[in-house]
């Protein structure tokens, strides 16, 4: 029997966020209002016949005394990031060189992308996540990456979660590991951290000291030249049992033109 474990974090309007959720909730009481007087709102496109029917029609319009228990239906309008809780980057989202086209947003994206083998990269111990240290780790269980594969960065960043310091303190992600990754023939690389660079304050500072614009945003501009899909915020990524041999899925909610995307992202181990 496959078990699946649950690899995102919840979008929660308690978390501390670099821009705040925003919620709004109607609840059943008011739903059922709403509800009756959606009669007028769908009955005519034409706006005059809308308030005429308003004006000589009103007792046809019904409220929460009418509903069971005087409840109608709830509803909730969130005003989030795209890249808030677990989400998925197009190459859209990295910006482009001047001379190439415009990459894709994630609707444009295959679907057969985001399901496919699993490989995860345990790095809650280490300091550094470069491409000696990855090499390392593949070494140690004897695996040789494969076009296809999806990788998963554990970094340890989950445990902060829902606080400033998620971040503030997590282990940034090297330009190195991406490029080794991508010229393995990895489409997909996802962690649990924030993002795969370094914390913005601690990238930022040190960019000011050298004036070096290489030090700006490595991991993600690296998708500028060679296109490749993050997946950041992941969560519960030390339940995996496995090194690889699980099916991982992340299918991105289809949102037209966008830089990124929501998912609910999966381990599936039989």
């Amino acid at each position: 029997m496959e078990k699946i474990i649950d690899l995102s974090v919840p979008i929660d309007i308690n978390f501390w966020e670099p821009e705040k959720i925003d919620r709004i909730f109607i609840n059943h009481q008011k739903g059922a209002d709403i509800l009756g007087k959606s009669y007028f709102y769908f009955s005519s496109s034409n706006l005059l016949k809308k308030i005429f029917h308003f004006i000589f029609h009103k007792k046809k319009i019904i409220s929460r005394k009418d509903f069971p228990n005087e409840m109608g239906l709830s509803n909730m309008f969130y005003k989030i990031s795209t890249h808030t809780g677990t989400h998925i980057d197009a190459p859209f989202h990295y910006g482009w060189n001047n001379m190439n086209k415009k990459p894709k947003t994630i609707e444009k994206l295959p679907l057969e992308l985001f399901i496919g083998n699993g490989v995860l990269l345990d790095f809650r111990s280490e300091i550094l996540i470069d491409k000696k240290s990855v090499i390392k780790k593949l070494n140690f269980h004897n695996y040789e990456i494969a076009s296809g594969d999806i990788v998963l960065i554990n970094t340890g960043a989950s445990k902060l979660l829902g606080t400033k310091e998620y971040f503030l303190k997590y282990k940034p992600i090297q330009r190195d590991v991406i490029e080794f990754l991508v010229k393995k023939g990895i489409k997909v690389i996802g962690t649990d951290a924030f993002s795969f660079d370094p914390p913005f304050v601690s990238m930022i500072d040190e960019y000011k000291k050298s004036k070096n614009k290489g030090l700006l945003w490595p991991a993600h501009f690296y998708g500028r030249e060679f296109p490749y899909i993050q997946i950041e915020r992941l969560g519960n990524l030390e339940e995996i049992p496995l090194f690889t041999g699980f099916k991982f899925c992340c299918f991105p909610i289809k949102l037209n033109g966008a830089d990124a995307a929501w998912t609910r992202a999966v381990a599936i181990i039989k």
